[in-house]
């Protein structure tokens, strides 16, 4: 295929201008059956790729019409339809034209099938539907519900026994579908939706009786380091102070040749002192 055959082809995205777009593919004649089945039998025995083109292009009107039954679900229809055109496409190169049915009537399933991923993956941040079932019971249940409000006993059961799954799976499923995101740390100044659970976790930095603990044990915990450190030589101390509480710590070496004594030696000095640190802080 010559780049001035593919340059329609990439110019029929559903970007920005979506009107456009629509306007574009429903002006692309239909295909008649005869010529349909001529170019299926060209792509499929004999590869032909502008035969493919030309039976994507033809059915593009379609995909927009399959993808407008899906604008409730609040993602974008230009999303949607780029979504159904990928299922066109693989419809396309699966197509038998040997079958005897027309290219849009297999086509269905693939496009849906597409849109339906889309739709489970990007309509809520946490998943309804892993499951075949789950899926199929996603889409019958919330078509429903359109028309419904909660269901009532008998028209869970109905539902369950139409689609051949359990009655706790329908009641699951309703409940996710009338569930919302919500962001763990959400700003609390938001009065359009529900509270985020962050803000209901308790506070406990103002609580005076851990206040006043915490502040005990950091008292403590300077005490017994100042006494600790008091209890080791001089050369030990100046060791840990060196390396661990100054603001420029020194190295191995600089010590090194501090107290003319190889780096190794004051490594085993500060694994010494440290280890009598902890021993007088655990006292």
């Amino acid at each position: 295929m010559s780049s001035t055959q593919l340059q329609p082809m990439q110019q029929l995205v559903p970007g920005g201008d979506l009107s456009a777009y629509i306007q574009t593919v429903c002006s692309i004649p239909v295909l008649t059956a005869e010529r349909e089945k001529e170019l299926a039998e060209e792509l499929f025995y004999q590869g032909n790729l502008e035969a493919a083109r030309q039976l994507v292009m033809s059915h593009l009107r379609f995909v927009v019409h399959i993808a407008k039954s899906y604008t409730g679900y609040g993602l974008p229809q230009a999303d949607l339809i780029q979504e159904g055109n990928v299922g066109l496409m693989k419809a396309v190169k699966r197509f038998d034209p040997e079958k005897g049915v027309r290219l849009v009537s297999f086509a269905v399933h693939w496009i849906k099938a597409e849109i339906h991923e889309y739709v489970l993956r990007n309509w809520r941040i946490v998943k309804v539907a892993t499951t075949k079932a789950q899926r199929k019971l996603f889409f019958n249940l919330r078509s429903a519900k359109k028309e419904l409000a909660w269901l009532n006993n008998d028209e869970v059961h109905a539902v369950a026994e139409d689609l051949g799954v359990d009655v706790a799976e329908v009641r699951r499923m309703e409940g996710r579908l009338s569930s919302v995101d919500i962001g763990f740390d959400a700003d609390a100044d938001d009065e359009t939706g529900p509270v985020a659970p962050v803000h209901y976790l308790e506070d406990n930095s103002s609580d005076p009786a851990l206040v006043l603990e915490a502040d005990d044990w950091e008292e403590s915990s300077h005490q017994q380091l100042s006494y600790a450190l008091s209890e080791l030589d001089e050369r030990s101390r100046d060791i840990l102070q060196a390396r661990w509480l100054g603001e420029n710590k020194a190295t191995l070496h600089e010590l090194a040749d501090r107290y003319g004594v190889s780096a190794e030696r004051i490594r085993q000095l500060e694994q010494a002192a440290m280890k009598k640190l902890r021993a007088a802080m655990e006292a």
